[in-house]
């Protein structure tokens, strides 16, 4: 199936009406001040704050430490070359397509910061929330759903090849309070080597190991619980095949990021030499990225991340997209308060987007005076507090500022 332009851009139209018919009353009231960053120490993003005179202030997370996201700030906002007329200062923060278009495609192509402008779009979105006292769930339609089925991750300490060790292991992650009911187990702890620093061809003792360690998992979840053979986009195609007809009969959840991650006429290979689903597409920018996927049936499950495929704004594109040929959409979400507040009110808003990734842990944030993540029985529940019920307590931030950071600085 090949969606025609006119059948996409029917589809692009119809994303945002219920934000375009609530935002409507506001246009034109409110202006943005400034855009910040500011780094903390063991955290794993940086966090963004886009201000406005009226006192309303949107977050979103951001990779990279504080002076880089700022770097990226303060050249999109320079008014020079190609970043001439596009910066956020004295805009209306509601004017969200109009930013997005202007951040991923009318600055320099050539030099685009995902993980900073992705993380912009998520703090637009939190921030028209609270304008419009809103949930974003609401702005993007409503609530398909009011809790979001997680999966979560097996650690990567210890022998994977030992019986013994898998009891416990399992029996700890079967034991966690959230409750979740799958979990990747990745395949470098199968092959006991580093992610990415091992050769992507796999020869029969390697084979071999991978099927003894994902044998123990079974054995010790039992058959109720959901795993996740975890790729890093390291393997050739062959091996790639091998590891699918070595665990195959565990009847894994997904096979995720076994090739590379840009499509490729390996993807089709791979598709047409295994059974089990594949997953992918954390590493996938925008909705370019995304399509040859979604229009070649390569794969089962897209696993685009908010902060890195292109914000709310972009994964959305690739959510509808995607929706037209019956393919899910399950958010890679493992970077701290922000992204799981915002990979939540996507997925409550979002037909084809049934599950999402979660850390453990994601229940429990200080940097959080209210609308901390509730999970239970391994579903997060959705909040209903406006923007993406970003709730910061500036206490606590105070306290863990990176080194040389100035507060909000």
């Amino acid at each position: 199936m090949l969606v025609d332009r006119r059948t996409f851009l029917r589809a692009a139209a119809g994303m945002f009406a219920p934000f375009e018919l609530l935002a409507e009353p506001a246009r034109k009231q409110i202006k943005i001040t400034a855009v910040k960053a500011l780094q903390l120490t063991g955290q794993p993003a940086t966090i963004l704050r886009i201000d406005t005179d009226a006192g309303i202030s949107g977050y979103g997370p951001a990779h990279g430490t504080g002076p880089y996201v700022r770097e990226v700030i303060a050249e999109f906002m320079s008014d020079q070359g190609s970043a001439k007329g596009l910066g956020l200062i004295g805009k209306d923060p509601l004017e969200i397509e109009v930013h997005h278009h202007n951040m991923f495609y009318a600055w320099a192509q050539r030099f685009r910061p995902m993980r900073v402008l992705s993380g912009m779009d998520i703090a637009l979105w939190d921030l028209a929330g609270k304008i419009l006292n809103e949930p974003v769930s609401k702005l993007l339609g409503g609530n398909f759903r009011d809790e979001i089925v997680c999966y979560s991750h097996c650690g990567h300490e210890g022998n994977f090849w030992s019986k013994e060790e898998w009891g416990p292991r399992a029996a700890a992650l079967k034991n966690d309070p959230a409750g979740f009911k799958a979990f990747k187990v990745d395949l470098n702890d199968a092959l006991g080597v580093i992610a990415r620093q091992y050769v992507p061809s796999l020869g029969p003792i390697d084979v071999r190991k991978v099927a003894l360690c994902y044998d123990l998992a079974r054995e010790a979840f039992g058959p109720d619980y959901d795993i996740i053979v975890h790729g890093h986009n390291e393997l050739d195609v062959s091996s790639a095949v091998r590891v699918a007809e070595a665990v195959e009969h565990i009847k894994p959840l997904w096979f995720e990021d076994p090739l590379a991650p840009r499509f490729s006429e390996s993807w089709m290979a791979l598709r047409r030499g295994t059974r089990i689903p594949i997953l992918t597409g954390e590493d996938l920018e925008l909705i370019e990225d995304a399509l040859p996927f979604i229009q070649n049936q390569a794969v089962d499950c897209l696993q685009p991340d908010l902060v890195q495929s292109g914000g709310i704004t972009g994964v959305r594109a690739i959510a509808q997209v995607a929706a037209l040929y019956r393919m899910p959409v399950c958010l890679h979400n493992v970077s701290g308060l922000l992204l799981n507040l915002a990979s939540q009110q996507f997925s409550a808003a979002v037909h084809n987007a049934p599950r999402m990734e979660c850390a453990r842990g994601s229940d429990k944030s200080p940097m959080a005076r209210n609308n901390v993540p509730v999970i239970v029985n391994g579903k997060m529940r959705v909040h209903t507090a406006p923007g993406i019920g970003a709730d910061l307590d500036d206490g606590y931030l105070k306290a863990h500022m990176a080194p040389g950071e100035v507060w909000w600085g």
